[in-house]
């Protein structure tokens, strides 16, 4: 949950570039990030992989309207609208982009490349047919933001009661990566997206740092509070089930906003 989705950068500034608000180079450099490179797989007309600019182009060309996020897990098909072919896919991949206006999905395929010690990502997205349907479960925004203000109370109190909440390195380095996450979360959303999807997404993160917490929290001898026993961990993570599953679609929602505005005539 504290790490952006590729799915979520490729969603976010793909819309942007859509609106025209920013360029194809400045959209495949953010989308890319520290990643080696991304390519797309099995674009209509093309017979080889092509680069993110050249992909974006094309979709736009194609009729794109906007690009939604999907992120599935296993019993809960989060953003998906079938077939069941890109949905086995983007279960698989835990994450998918759904391109409106084309009936076009995105998968993401990761490979590991480079010697020991200068290991890099490469990322090819595989583009599939997918139906124009409502996605799964996704939220409105105010939904999203209502849901989330209870999922982060319940959190807060699951972690009080285990007390966990400042327990071993585990907890602390997550709390860390969230602080750091947080100082500069004014990057996460592209250019386009409306002020409540970055306050429902950074809320989502911070609802997923509190949760990462408390599984870390007992993830080795040491390093957890009051939850030792395997019985205890398994009731913990019963507990926070619900508050992750929360936390997931809130955060489908925000990188959907954009989508959600078109639709209703905003744009």
């Amino acid at each position: 949950m504290l790490d952006e989705p590729r799915s979520g950068r490729l969603a976010a500034w793909g819309n942007a570039l859509l609106a025209g608000l920013v360029s194809p180079d400045e959209a495949a450099h953010r989308i890319a990030a520290d990643d080696a490179s991304h390519r797309v797989a099995d674009m209509p007309g093309e017979t080889a992989p092509v680069g993110l600019t050249l992909a974006l182009g094309r979709l736009r060309a194609l009729g794109a309207k906007g690009l939604r996020v999907a992120l599935p897990i296993a019993g809960h098909p989060l953003g998906l609208s079938g077939p069941p072919e890109f949905n086995a896919r983007a279960l698989d991949a835990g994450e998918a982009v759904i391109v409106t206006g084309v009936a076009l999905g995105l998968v993401p395929e990761l490979f590991q490349a480079g010697p020991e010690g200068d290991v890099h990502s490469e990322v090819v997205w595989r583009s599939l047919p997918v139906r124009e349907a409502p996605p799964a479960d996704v939220p409105s925004l105010g939904e999203a933001e209502r849901e989330l203000a209870e999922a982060l109370r319940e959190a807060t109190e699951v972690l009080s009661r285990l007390n966990v909440a400042g327990a071993g390195p585990a907890a602390q380095a997550a709390l860390e990566a969230y602080r750091a996450r947080a100082g500069r979360g004014r990057e996460v959303l592209a250019p386009g997206y409306p002020p409540r999807a970055l306050r429902v997404l950074e809320l989502a993160q911070r609802v997923g740092a509190l949760i990462e917490i408390a599984h870390g929290a007992g993830a080795g001898a040491g390093e957890h509070g009051a939850a030792v026993s395997a019985s205890e961990i398994a009731a913990r993570a019963e507990a926070l089930r619900p508050v992750e599953r929360t936390a997931r679609r809130a955060q489908v929602a925000a990188y959907n906003a954009y989508v959600e505005e078109l639709e209703r005539g905003g744009f």
